[in-house]
């Protein structure tokens, strides 16, 4: 059975994603240990990996075990609501540390197991990516600077498949910060479910081999 790991897997999308790929893929779990992470794997008879994502400078020896890998799905992320001028420089950098470097550091550590099974990289991205959301400035720059990596490593590495994935607003924990940040209560039916986003991401890692998904633009209807 192939391999997949998922990083921010004891969030909303992630345990989806879990969901989605466990009947295909051998599952990994990245993420920082918690029982959350824990639960997640039980359920999925899935093996976790303590990758912390701000912390680079540990992910090379945590992964060096993994010689083959089919998948890697950067879905951990960060967010702080405000427009630029009520942002921080500590905001810009750990949404740049988590959205951007940690999702570099962790494939530059896997590549070699990536190019070894002719692999698929997936990056959770966003509308934001695309186009500049108000309201998330930080954000919204990491998810531009994670569109760039993207495009720039299927450029350099024709071996693999990368895809980008745009979804508008996921039902999640994160939303509902954005709902409250915008004075608005919040209604999960404006939303994607995390299970359609997953969805969606399944059907770009099971596409038979001669597809190139390249970038995937979800939107709730």
């Amino acid at each position: 059975m192939p391999t997949a790991m998922i990083t921010g897997a004891s969030g909303g999308l992630g345990s989806a994603l879990a969901a989605a790929l466990a009947p295909t893929h051998t599952l990994f779990l990245a993420g920082r240990p918690s029982a959350r992470l824990d639960e997640v794997a039980t359920r999925f008879g899935a093996t976790t990996w303590p990758v912390d994502l701000a912390d680079t400078d540990d992910i090379p020896a945590v992964v060096e075990p993994i010689v083959e890998l089919d998948v890697l799905i950067h879905n951990a992320g960060v967010a702080f609501p405000g427009r630029v001028a009520e942002s921080t420089v500590d905001e810009w950098r750990k949404t740049m540390e988590v959205n951007v470097v940690g999702a570099v550091a962790l494939t530059l550590s896997l590549l070699p197991a990536l190019r070894a099974a002719n692999g698929h990289v997936v990056f959770i991205n966003s509308g934001a990516g695309i186009n500049a959301s108000p309201g998330l400035a930080s954000y919204t720059a990491s998810k531009f600077a994670l569109r760039g990596f993207a495009d720039s490593l299927r450029n350099d590495e024709p071996s693999l498949r990368v895809t980008s994935i745009h979804p508008g607003r996921i039902d999640t924990v994160m939303q509902e910060g954005l709902f409250a940040y915008e004075g608005r209560d919040y209604d999960p039916s404006q939303s994607l479910s995390p299970e359609t986003v997953a969805k969606v991401v399944a059907d770009a890692v099971n596409a038979p081999p001669d597809a190139d998904i390249r970038e995937v633009i979800v939107r709730p209807r």
